[in-house]
């Protein structure tokens, strides 16, 4: 089964690109979408649905045109759930949940610091949040983890890590967490299988960043560590455009 995770940077303006023919080639059974930048009105109709595919998605309710996350599926989920535990963090679109037999399938966007880390109290309560859901869940069948996590773990995840060691993303604070979200017992999924890779999946669009490979890699797939002996492929696909970051893809052997 292979899945896909895209910060799309706004779905209306990765579409008027014309870019999504080489998406659509992965043949993904499933496909996460981060940064949708819908607002609630365009909530009614999700504006890229494959032949096949049902969406579930969900947007910001406090920022017009921000965050936003959504998961496309071949087969109808057992259930859904937006947001973390009790849905905190629905208002700003962060989370889709999908159930299956066997697995539940995460979708996130996680927060960003902000410039000056004005938003790093924020980010640090909703990975503690999000350790806790997790954990809520892993305790009941295995669990698959995707999206823009926002934070590049360690030196080899990034282009300069020196100069960006106080930048958001690469905060000793930020890189802690993720430490301690691992540590619940999920794998990163393509440092399991390519350890010394450099590989990036963000660039930003300042001094042709992307031309020069000056990069982070900061979206994911983890798994909990009984799924560790399924993986597949894990993948950075950085040879498909139309946003600032690129897919991240997973290959891996289980069943709905």
């Amino acid at each position: 089964m292979t899945f896909v995770s895209f910060n799309v940077n706004s779905i209306k303006a990765y579409l008027g690109k014309g870019t999504s023919d080489e998406l659509l080639k992965t043949n993904f059974d499933f496909l996460g979408i981060e940064e949708l930048k819908l607002t609630e009105k365009e909530h009614k109709d999700f504006p890229f649905i494959p032949s096949t595919f049902l969406p579930y998605w969900t947007v910001s309710k406090i920022k017009k045109g921000y965050s936003g996350v959504a998961i496309l599926t071949k087969k109808e989920p057992l259930s859904v759930h937006y947001g973390l535990l009790d849905n905190k963090y629905d208002e700003e679109g962060r989370a889709v949940t999908l159930e299956y037999k066997h697995f539940y399938y995460i979708n996130l966007y996680t927060p960003n610091s902000g410039e000056k880390l004005k938003r790093l109290n924020f980010r640090m309560n909703f990975e503690d949040d999000l350790r806790e859901y997790l954990s809520s869940l892993m305790e009941k069948k295995s669990v698959i983890v995707s999206g823009d996590l926002n934070v590049a773990h360690n030196e080899i995840d990034l282009k300069n890590p020196s100069s960006n060691h106080h930048s958001a993303g690469f905060t000793d604070e930020e890189r802690d967490k993720f430490t301690k979200l691992l540590s619940l017992g999920f794998i990163d999924s393509f440092r399991y299988l390519h350890p010394e890779e450099v590989k990036y999946s963000y660039w930003s669009y300042l001094r042709k960043a992307r031309e020069r490979n000056a990069g982070w890699r900061i979206d994911y797939f983890l798994v909990s560590d009984d799924l560790k002996n399924k993986i597949k492929r894990a993948e950075i696909l950085n040879d498909i455009y139309g946003s600032d970051h690129c897919p991240v893809l997973l290959d891996i052997d289980i069943n709905y």
